[in-house]
C-alpha cells in the first residue's frame, strides 16, 4: 500500500477484471499516451478503446456530465482520472475506483483521489455518495449490468443519482472479452457488457431504477438514473 501525493491511497488490485486490466497492454498504452488497445470478443470482433481521450482533459461531453454532479462523487472505473481531477478542481469530494493500478497511479498524479479496487469490494463511504458515474463503457463492468446497478444502489445516499454512459449504437450484449494491445498479447478473458441508449434505460427500469433524463453530446449518450426507493 502506498500513499498518493495528495493523501489518497493506492491499494493492490482486487476484484473483478483486475487480472486483465492489470496486464501490460493497458499500462503500456497509458505510458505511450495512446493505443492501439482493444477489447477482443471470442469471435475476433474488436472494440477500440479511447486511451487518448481518457488521458486528455475533460471534453465537452464530459462537461455535460460534470455539470450534473452534486455533492460527493464516486467515479467507478475512473481510468487515468480526468473526471476525478476535474471534480477535485471544482471543489467536489470525489473518489475514483479502478482495477488497473497503472490507471490509478495516473489519476493520483493528476490530482485526483483514487483507489485500486473493484466496485464489488468494500469501498469508503458506502451509502453516502450523492453521485456515481459509470462512463466510457463502464456499465459493462462485471458483464452483468443488473448486478452492477444493484451494487451502485448500495453505494448511493438517499436521493442520490447515477450518470451512466450508453454505447453510441443500439446494442444489448453480454460477452467474454480480452484486452488486445495489437501485438498478439491477449490478456486474460473477463466478462463484459454493452448497452445502447434504449437498452440502458430498459435494463435500469427492469431493475427498479427511474430514468430522470437522457441526453446526447458529441455523439456520446448519457442517462441520469435514480435508484429504487428503499
Amino acid at each position: 500500500m502506498t500513499a498518493g501525493g495528495n493523501g489518497s491511497v493506492v491499494v493492490g488490485v482486487r476484484g473483478v477484471g483486475g487480472g486483465a486490466w492489470g496486464e501490460d497492454a493497458y499500462a503500456r498504452a497509458l505510458r505511450a499516451g495512446g493505443g492501439p488497445l482493444f477489447l477482443r470478443r471470442r469471435d475476433g470482433w474488436l472494440l477500440p478503446l479511447e486511451v487518448e481521450r481518457w488521458l486528455a482533459d475533460a471534453d465537452a461531453a464530459d462537461e455535460s456530465v460534470l455539470a450534473r454532479c452534486r455533492g460527493a462523487v464516486l467515479d467507478i472505473g475512473c481510468g487515468p482520472g480526468r473526471l476525478v481531477a476535474a471534480l477535485a478542481g471544482r471543489g467536489h469530494r470525489a473518489l475514483g475506483v479502478d482495477v488497473s493500478s497503472a490507471a490509478v497511479h495516473r489519476a493520483v498524479l493528476r490530482g485526483g483521489a483514487a483507489l485500486c479496487r473493484s466496485v464489488f469490494h468494500p469501498l469508503p463511504g458506502e451509502g453516502r455518495w450523492a453521485t456515481a458515474l459509470l462512463l466510457d463503457g463502464n456499465i459493462g463492468i462485471g458483464g452483468d449490468p443488473a448486478a452492477l446497478l444493484a451494487r451502485v444502489a448500495e453505494l448511493l445516499a438517499p436521493g442520490g443519482r447515477l450518470v451512466a454512459e450508453a454505447a453510441p449504437v443500439e446494442v444489448d450484449e453480454r460477452c467474454e472479452v480480452r484486452l488486445d494491445g495489437g501485438r498478439g498479447d491477449l490478456g486474460a478473458p473477463f466478462p463484459w457488457a454493452r448497452l445502447g441508449p434504449a437498452a440502458l434505460c430498459r435494463t435500469a427500469g427492469a431493475a427498479g431504477w427511474t430514468t430522470a433524463r437522457t441526453w446526447r453530446t458529441a455523439d456520446r449518450h448519457f442517462a441520469e438514473l435514480r435508484p429504487p426507493q428503499a
